[in-house]
């Protein structure tokens, strides 16, 4: 606890007040205002919100690098690059979620919203104590390169079809054991009255399963993060933002997600740079310009080979 309390000590009190000030006012006005009424979200309203994230993001870059210069608006770029990738990978289970319960479209904004809130907290706890003990024990940094290295190989290789199994769920399987759940949803809530009882509806089993998913992709991120800037400041608000767009970048990206099937390839040799940046720091200074080059090009040629390289079979298809 105090080795994360140290992280605020970076930063004024009142620029953490305002960023989450901001931050809290535009989820309000997402849920509250924009979202009142569930609705199946359009691939217009999607991008809308896209666009208004990354612009967001951009805007804050630009405020950082008048602010506090080019060294800590670059970090906040490369961490908000590889958290938005790393994302895409989130996308790709919130589809398979969504499919397994049969989640009617309407429905599944209100889902992600909180889910995200959850991610959002999950991602500061892990942040602001990640960054307290590199501070404080440096040789932690060396496993987490170890630790991106595994990962970006792994996430290479060549898997099968990834398949969602629920009743595997840790958390579920506790929740089922010792509450009640409907048999049914109500209108979008997660608890309801089912014969004379408070329940737990099925939608709150999706976010337990979208929370504990997200809980794994944190582990995952935080060595990246971390990586790219060891400033809690800058690794926080860009981890935020990037997470933030998500829900927008789920319903953006949903029936498209072929479109993209070598980004994954590139961010394992993203990944996989990151760590090995990471282990070799001692003897060879990469900066974060370079960086900042290698994790946009890799991500802009995994795109294009996307868009230009069909899938084998494909062209066959009338």
């Amino acid at each position: 606890m105090i080795l994360a309390l140290a992280v605020f000590e970076s930063m004024p009190l009142w620029a953490w007040g305002a960023f989450f000030a901001f931050i809290t006012a535009m989820l309000a006005l997402d849920l509250g205002v924009l979202q009142r009424d569930s609705h199946a979200v359009t691939m217009k309203e999607a991008i809308g919100w896209c666009v208004v994230w990354f612009a967001l993001a951009l805007g804050f870059n630009a405020l950082l690098l008048h602010w506090r210069g080019p060294e800590q608006a670059q970090q906040f770029l490369a961490a908000y690059l590889v958290e938005l990738c790393l994302s895409v990978d989130n996308v790709f289970i919130f589809i398979l979620i969504f499919s397994y319960f049969k989640v009617e479209e309407r429905y599944q904004h209100r889902v992600l919203f909180w889910g995200i809130i959850g991610a959002v907290v999950m991602r500061a706890v892990f942040i602001l104590v990640g960054v307290g003990v590199i501070h404080r024990f440096h040789w932690v940094l060396y496993l987490f390169g170890a630790f991106l290295v595994y990962t970006g190989i792994k996430m290479a290789l060549p898997k099968k079809t990834e398949e969602i199994h629920p009743d595997q769920n840790v958390a579920v399987r506790l929740y089922r054991r010792f509450f009640p759940v409907a048999p049914h949803n109500e209108h979008g809530h997660f608890f309801a009255r089912h014969e004379g009882r408070r329940m737990a509806t099925p939608l709150f089993i999706v976010l337990l399963v979208i929370e504990t998913t997200d809980l794994v992709f944190a582990l995952d991120s935080l060595p990246a993060v971390l990586a790219i800037t060891k400033d809690g400041f800058v690794a926080l608000t860009s981890n935020i933002f990037a997470i933030l767009g998500l829900r927008s970048l789920y319903f953006a990206l949903h029936g498209v997600m072929q479109l993209f099937r070598y980004l994954k390839v590139g961010l394992a040799i993203i990944l996989v740079f990151i760590g090995v940046k990471m282990l070799i720091e001692p003897w060879v200074d990469i900066s974060t310009a370079t960086s900042l080059g290698v994790i946009g090009g890799v991500l802009a040629m995994s795109v294009l080979l996307s868009v230009l390289i069909k899938e084998p079979g494909a062209e066959t298809v009338q």
